[in-house]
């Protein structure tokens, strides 16, 4: 078992030591790239730190635009990782609250879902919790939708530097309980920090792991 974490974790530093680049934001599903490539998503709601987590995970400062405004991100943002290309990262607009015309809510949400649906490329979605809140409803709907599609995710606390460690590992705990009975849910609850860098290897040794 050592052995196996230890190729993971070699295999994620590799997979993220090389070349991340964008490769383009999509508005409608025709302009989704040709799925020639495992993908891997992050969902959140807004502000969850989601753009700070891929930037922290490809090692990049501002790969993926971290605002503080929330809901700014509002395209499927596609990126390569690898060279040759061995993966695409994909960061889906955040939900639950934006400062934008009704309209364009609802237009990227039902992008998201559609892409969600049939992108038979899709390895896992990543679905980003912030560990000082936990679960709230948007995300429990959002799972639920998840659960619907079969689409496999996997829940990541961010933010995990502002909780004190007995805090943290309390909130993994609850976190976990609440995707028990979750049939597409993995049952491992990662715990990130942006800040700090912690998590974050054992998040690149899992997308490694999904890759293979």
């Amino acid at each position: 078992m050592a052995t196996e974490e230890s190729y993971l974790l070699e295999a994620g530093r590799l997979l993220f030591a090389g070349p991340v680049e964008f490769e383009r934001g999509v508005v409608a599903l025709e302009g989704l790239p040709d799925a020639d490539l495992p993908e891997i998503a992050f969902a959140g709601r807004s502000n969850v730190g989601k753009s700070s987590l891929v930037n922290a995970l490809t090692g990049r400062k501002t790969l993926a635009r971290a605002s503080n405004e929330p809901g700014r991100t509002r395209e499927l943002n596609f990126f390569r990782v690898g060279e040759p290309s061995r993966l695409r990262l994909v960061d889906l607009p955040g939900y639950g609250y934006a400062k934008a015309p009704k309209e364009d809510i609802n237009r990227w949400t039902a992008l998201t879902r559609d892409y969600l649906r049939g992108r038979v490329s899709l390895k896992r979605v990543f679905l980003l919790i912030d560990s000082r809140h936990g679960l709230k409803e948007h995300d429990k709907d959002v799972m639920s939708a998840l659960d619907g599609a079969a689409v496999n995710y996997q829940l990541v606390l961010t933010k995990g530097d502002k909780l004190k460690p007995t805090e943290l590992a309390a909130r993994v705990s609850e976190t976990g309980g609440g995707i028990k009975k979750r049939p597409a849910a993995h049952p491992e609850v990662l715990a990130t920090s942006s800040e700090t860098g912690f998590g974050i290897e054992l998040l690149r040794a899992t997308i490694a792991g999904l890759t293979v």
